[in-house]
């Protein structure tokens, strides 16, 4: 994941102008760094997670052509055959 820039230091002190104890606005930004730095995705998370998933399904539908055509010619070679 890419690093997401999280001010921890002036969230504390917005919150403590707002009213809230010292102690409680430490805990509540280092809480919402974690968040932010372990669960949130950026736009290039998505980007490449996108990619990889594009690739797996361009795989995943060659195979099943593939077999496709396998069981296509099978079918008419037996079809030949009979006829």
């Amino acid at each position: 994941m890419a690093a997401i820039m999280f001010d921890t230091h002036a969230f504390v002190k917005e919150l403590i102008e707002a009213g809230m104890p010292e102690p409680q606005a430490e805990v509540l930004a280092r809480t919402q760094a974690t968040l932010i730095n372990e669960k949130l995705a950026t736009k290039q998370d998505l980007q490449r997670e996108l990619r990889e998933l594009e690739l797996r399904l361009k795989h995943d539908l060659t195979l099943r052509l593939g077999s496709m055509m396998v069981v296509a010619v099978g079918v008419v070679a037996a079809l030949v055959k009979l006829l």
